[in-house]
């Protein structure tokens, strides 16, 4: 009896009170309620790195992948309103499908492509060709070998995907150089370079589009200098003069 008195003594000793019980319990509950907030400061934490993860991502893609200047720098060279209001008073003859342009062939830059067909976008500037490896004619202006002040757009400078832009040699062109246009006939009407102007983004262009003096005359524009990110557009403008053989 006296040791399973002394037994029962030491079980009594080992167990636990109602007080500690209590004090265990609440322990364990703080316990996991720490747990819980750490894992919930973790995943927040997780959230803010991707979240700043992809912001830093898409400023690289932003500022450093090149730009497409179909959806971006739509505007070539836009005509002032001098050389607007004296297009709107000039009777144009009429063309048949089979006399449009078809291709723009500069053998000393290597260029042999397609012609597409732009007016003038809701600004009031030259339009440019959907492909980047295709030129544009401006067809609201004389078609190319016509009396007046012909024109032809195109891209330059980098572009999505890699690909080529037609004009990006077109400051290679020098006076007295070669350009050939085809049309669906098969006729080749061939000009000859006079001479390279670069215009700023916003000056008077009108000698680029009107000209009175009965000859007919070629100009080809693209964009050159420097690349804006805000504005999305090029600060030049590069012409190239040519006169009908």
């Amino acid at each position: 009896m006296f040791c399973l008195a002394l037994i029962v003594i030491n079980l009594e000793k080992r167990m636990p009170t109602k007080s500690s019980a209590k004090k265990l319990k609440k322990s364990a509950k703080r316990s996991r309620v720490s747990s819980k907030k750490s894992k919930k400061i973790n995943q927040s934490e997780l959230l803010l790195i991707v979240l700043a993860g992809l912001t830093l991502l898409l400023a690289l893609l932003f500022y450093f992948f090149p730009k497409d200047p179909n959806q971006s720098d739509s505007a070539l060279l836009v005509p002032t309103a001098l050389a607007l209001a004296k297009q709107e008073h000039t009777a144009l003859p009429a063309v048949a499908p089979a006399e449009l342009p078809l291709r723009i062939k500069i053998p000393k830059i290597k260029i042999d492509t397609a012609l597409e067909y732009v007016g003038l976008t809701p600004e009031g500037a030259a339009g440019v060709p959907k492909n980047p490896i295709n030129a544009a004619w401006l067809n609201l202006w004389p078609r190319p070998g016509d009396v007046g002040n012909a024109i032809i757009t195109g891209h330059s400078g980098p572009w999505k995907n890699n690909l080529p832009t037609v004009f990006n040699n077109l400051f290679k062109l020098r006076p007295g150089d070669k350009i050939y246009i085809k049309d669906k006939k098969g006729v080749t009407t061939t000009f000859i370079v006079r001479q390279l102007r670069t215009y700023g983004e916003h000056a008077d262009a009108s000698d680029v589009f009107i000209s009175n003096d009965g000859k007919a005359h070629l100009n080809l524009i693209t964009c050159e200098g420097v690349w804006n990110k805000i504005t999305k557009s090029y600060s030049e403008r590069l012409v190239v003069f040519a006169d009908k053989e």
